[in-house]
């Protein structure tokens, strides 16, 4: 691994940082923290794997362990924050923004949506990262995107299939 391998993964890094903490400077912190556990660990690299994928890796298991240490903060939806005092002209009939959305979803089904479709990883990539089977992987991708749906166009009616109303695939 040499200095110009590494630079060359920062945008991917800073990108999925910031989409998995939604704030830039936690953002910074985690990519920081992410190289600073590469350069400790560099002797497990092997050079014959994915550069990018054990940096992914890396940082998704840093931000999990951060998480784990985060008191739990109730989320507060639009009707929510609506009711509160002093609220008023806050939520108007405007949708949520992408990243507004995107917080909204379960830490798991981001993280497989954002490697998939914001650093066009394969599912094996995305799979060999997040240390999870790659049917799980599509599962997770497909519920991120109904729910995405769901959030970004809620007045659109496009219903969400239940189990029940899944179709056999051969």
């Amino acid at each position: 691994m040499n200095r110009t391998q590494v630079v060359e993964q920062l945008p991917g890094l800073r990108r999925y940082a910031r989409a998995l903490t939604g704030d830039a400077w936690a953002a910074d912190d985690l990519v920081q923290d992410t190289l600073e556990r590469a350069c400790r660990k560099w002797r497990l690299w092997r050079r014959d794997s994915d550069l990018r994928a054990w940096l992914f890796t890396l940082m998704h298991n840093l931000y999990l362990n951060q998480r784990r240490g985060l008191v739990a903060v109730q989320m507060v939806d639009a009707e929510g924050l609506a009711s509160l005092p002093g609220a008023d002209g806050i939520v108007g009939d405007t949708a949520m923004d992408l990243d507004r959305c995107l917080q909204r979803l379960p830490a798991e089904q981001r993280a497989v949506l954002l490697l998939v479709t914001l650093e066009d990883m394969a599912y094996a990539d995305v799979a060999r990262v997040l240390d999870i089977p790659v049917g799980t992987v599509m599962s997770r991708l497909s519920r991120a995107r109904s729910r995405m749906r769901e959030l970004l166009d809620p007045a659109s009616g496009i219903p969400t299939r239940s189990p029940a109303a899944l179709r056999r695939m051969k």
